[in-house]
């Protein structure tokens, strides 16, 4: 017997499944995936109890726990790398009972198609039922994109289950993000993955127990899924494919390289080169480099890596090692000259200097200060003798009378008034004792003591 349909529901093809994922229990889905979807699809957790790792998110009485059991009504916006579990759990809290279940994918979607899910969002709503919204990568939606979600998920049209690799903070609308919990999930740990592993051996989804995998292989994989799931059951997938035996030497001819997890336009860039930056300050050469690798590896923009070293060179080093500008300056001069791969060798060089040389913050607190000064109004009027005398009438105001001229003294300084009345004294540039620095304090208080000398 066909069955009905609510209205809202017509017009949708009989059997086929409008979803990014097929949910358990869902028209045109199944209680398992099919035998011929990528093991990562089949061995998908069926409930809270086969998920590993955010405990902390699963805890009892946590939002998270209560809107995968159905009593939760906050939207949520789950945040973390890639293979944690995003579409996991949200397609866990479309089972939730009582609850038609949507998903969009950022990628395809436009705002004609999210319209339309909330239309038809609204239709059911007034047969009782609750719609759960999943949309991957949010990220990538347009702010309009977003903003049309808005009203659906203040109104509680729709139940927003959003996922996302980058801080939302950066890439989600802030009205949307008042109106969701944010829900930031930890890469899995070494145990969560070899648990995920083992469990695709043996569970009838995966592999049935039909390939033995040596334990030094299962270790392998555990160190190549760098915390992502996914990544490690697509590794085990492409070596049970060469036979039943699955080894390190299997693993090791299956797969070319471990990829670089690493997101040009996500949180890892930003991630990567905070700690590129901080390691360089820190004055840790072997983590500087490390990070260096992982951004040339994965293929980042050497010209971003050398503007960043120019920066870091006045802000981090400054006068306590005046020619690491002069290094980083040259680096990014020959990275537009020579390109990849050789210009690598030359960021290297950069980076080493930088990493190794003498720190001194002075300059950048010098002009911060100076900064704060003229922000809080001490701008007075420029001293009457250092004011430009090069036109007519000039002497008769004053200007550029009674000025001397340092080369006119032997040792080249002369007593004389240079900044304006309100900050006469003030010190802003505070030399350290770090490399060059050392030599420039011992001379700047000599200088100081003859320009301020009051005659």
């Amino acid at each position: 017997m066909r069955s009905r349909r609510p209205p809202y529901e017509r017009g949708k093809s009989e059997g086929v499944s409008d979803s990014l994922f097929d949910v358990p229990g869902d028209a045109g889905g199944s209680s398992a995936a099919p035998t011929s979807a990528p093991l990562a699809v089949r061995m998908r957790p069926a409930s809270l109890d086969e998920v590993v790792g955010q405990e902390n998110l699963l805890r009892q009485g946590s939002p998270l726990r209560r809107l995968v059991e159905g009593s939760g009504a906050a939207s949520v916006i789950l945040y973390g790398p890639p293979g944690t579990g995003k579409t996991t759990l949200a397609s866990l809290v479309s089972q939730a009972t009582g609850r038609r279940f949507e998903a969009l994918s950022a990628l395809s979607a436009g705002v004609k198609e999210v319209r339309a899910v909330i239309d038809n969002a609204r239709r059911a709503a007034a047969y009782g039922e609750q719609t759960v919204l999943f949309i991957d990568e949010v990220h990538r939606f347009s702010k309009t994109q977003q903003d049309a979600l808005l009203a659906a998920v203040e109104n509680r049209v729709v139940l927003l289950v959003a996922a996302t690799t980058e801080n939302p903070s950066f890439s989600v609308v802030a009205p949307l993000l008042s109106r969701s919990l944010i829900l930031q999930l930890q890469p899995l740990t070494a145990d969560n993955i070899r648990t995920v592993v083992l469990r695709a051996i043996e569970d009838p989804r995966g592999l049935g127990g039909a390939v033995t995998v040596d334990d030094d292989a299962v270790d392998l994989l555990v160190q190549l899924s760098a915390g992502d799931a996914r990544r490690a059951l697509t590794a085990l997938e492409v070596a049970a494919e060469t036979g039943e035996h699955v080894s390190v030497e299997t693993i090791e001819q299956s797969l070319d390289k471990a990829a670089v997890r690493y997101d040009r336009d996500g949180d890892q860039h930003y991630d990567v080169i905070s700690a590129f930056i901080k390691s360089i300050r820190g004055s840790d050469v072997d983590a500087a480099l490390h990070y260096l690798a992982r951004m040339l590896v994965a293929g980042e923009d050497p010209r971003f890596v050398a503007r960043r070293l120019m920066i870091l060179a006045s802000e981090d080093i400054g006068m306590a090692d005046p020619s690491a500008l002069q290094t980083a300056v040259a680096a990014a001069q020959t990275v537009q000259l020579i390109g990849m791969p050789e210009a690598q060798l030359t960021l290297a060089h950069a980076t080493v200097h930088l990493a190794t040389a003498p720190k001194s913050n002075a300059v950048t607190t010098a002009l911060g200060a100076a900064m704060n000064d003229i922000r809080s109004g001490k701008a007075g009027l420029v001293p009457a003798h250092l004011r430009d005398g090069h036109y007519a009438g000039a002497a008769k105001l004053g200007n550029a009378v009674g000025y001397r001229y340092p080369h006119d003294d032997p040792d080249g300084v002369v007593p004389q008034q240079y900044p304006p009345d309100e900050v006469v004294g003030v010190d802003y540039y505070k030399p350290t004792n770090h490399g060059a620095e050392r030599e420039i304090a011992s001379r700047l208080d000599k200088l100081r003591a003859i320009i301020r000398r009051r005659r």
